[in-house]
């Protein structure tokens, strides 16, 4: 009779690296990709109790809407320019673009906020911004700066003219606020770097008459 070693018996064992990881706390696990319907359609608006009709709160929200993309297209020009500015009044320039692509921006800010003030949706996606702006699109490589100052000056008049006629209407319908904001801010911006651009092209001798 031959004796047996008796067999040990085998268990199903998951490989350590396979085993599942002690699951996080519930209330420290962020709840990731979450998707839903849109809380509001862009081009409505809410009704907020700041004494203003529903007709003078679309009207502002869809024109403010059209100066928001405008501003933030010039908002990019300028800091395309900025980076890609040369010649001999690069260092001046190179500042001062920046200088005006930061002051652009803040109007972005405070144009955005004032559409959801009056209970409508802001334009924030630079795609859908470029669907609504009237500002012609630039070639994508690098231009010459009396090219790049004049397209920056054209983008300001058309900002200009569709905020002063903004405002104009805006006032009729008693949106004092939309008013202030396009005059104060955005037309007083904006006429400023207008002045500061359109100088840099006088053709003025520098040593001699």
């Amino acid at each position: 009779m031959t004796s047996q070693t008796p067999q040990t018996p085998q268990t199903s064992q998951t490989p350590r690296s396979s085993q599942s990881a002690e699951p996080a706390h519930v209330g420290s696990q962020p709840l990731l990709h979450q998707k839903g319907e849109e809380a509001q359609r862009f081009g409505t608006v809410k009704l907020f109790p700041i004494g203003l009709s529903y007709d003078a709160r679309m009207y502002s929200c869809q024109e403010l809407n059209r100066v928001l993309a405008d501003t933030q297209i010039l908002h990019s020009l300028y800091k395309k320019a900025h980076w890609t500015v040369s010649g001999a009044t690069f260092y001046q320039l190179h500042l001062l673009l920046d200088k005006h692509a930061d002051e652009q921006l803040a109007l972005v800010d405070a144009l955005a906020e004032r559409v959801q003030t009056l209970g409508g949706v802001a334009v924030g996606d630079p795609r859908h911004a470029a669907e609504l702006t009237s500002i012609p699109r630039p070639p994508d490589g690098s231009e010459s700066v009396p090219a790049m100052l004049s397209r920056l000056l054209e983008a300001h008049e058309a900002v200009l003219v569709k905020a002063h006629a903004t405002a104009a209407r805006a006032a009729e319908l008693g949106d004092d606020g939309t008013n202030d904001l396009l005059v104060s801010q955005v037309v007083r911006t904006g006429e400023s770097h207008a002045w500061f651009l359109a100088e840099h092209l006088v053709d003025t001798p520098l040593v001699r008459v």
